[in-house]
């Protein structure tokens, strides 16, 4: 399968920066690897650790202050599949992460760019790219309180992106995050869309990976 790219710029990852303090974590490659772009203060990343001490998972936040406080909770637990970055998560993506080398993406509660809808994930050029990242099969699992972003991104899926999407509500008691806790504390409903790569998937950046 092919994507459509009618309504897409190319991305372009050669004119990424490195991230500063650059560093990549080693990985037991016997074990499933999933990454978290905007862990945030680390809620979920820790738990999902906790419970699943066979998989790996690498966990991106950019603000500092959120990253000091996830940093200090993930240095107490002492997890030895959890990797806390501190970096840009695209420029990180793009200088660490092999082509097909994760299982899955998870996206919690991203800003929905209300004014700039081209910065959320399935409208960036990037997606392209994270989807190279990607193995055949694995997911991308992504959550907003925001109906509209949700249905764009649903949209965006099917329609540009030709993955496989499912749409479910997150169920009431779910605790993920603190955003999801508060959420739906005060009654909002949350949604998620799994979104899954195909068998033959391809990307123009399947080749492509970061030589320094």
């Amino acid at each position: 399968m092919s994507l459509s790219h009618r309504h897409n710029r190319e991305f372009q990852p050669e004119k990424l920066h490195l991230p500063r303090d650059f560093s990549i974590p080693v990985i037991d490659e016997s074990q499933p690897l999933l990454i978290e772009i905007g862990a945030g203060k680390g809620k979920h990343a820790v738990e999902y650790a906790e419970q699943h001490p066979k998989q790996q998972l690498i966990a991106i936040e950019r603000t500092r202050t959120k990253f000091q406080a996830f940093a200090k909770i993930a240095q107490q637990k002492q997890l030895n599949n959890l990797f806390p970055i501190h970096a840009d998560a695209i420029a990180w993506v793009v200088h660490a992460l092999a082509p097909a080398s994760i299982d899955a993406v998870y996206l919690l509660y991203p800003n929905p760019e209300p004014h700039n809808p081209n910065q959320q994930w399935l409208n960036m050029p990037f997606f392209e790219f994270l989807l190279s990242r990607l193995k055949e099969g694995g997911q991308i699992i992504l959550a907003s309180n925001i109906q509209s972003y949700i249905d764009n991104a649903e949209s965006q899926s099917v329609n540009v992106w030709c993955l496989p999407t499912i749409k479910t509500p997150v169920p009431a008691d779910s605790q993920r995050t603190h955003f999801e806790v508060k959420y739906l504390a005060r009654g909002e409903a949350c949604w998620q869309l799994t979104l899954c790569k195909p068998v033959n998937y391809k990307t123009r950046f399947d080749q492509w990976y970061y030589q320094p």
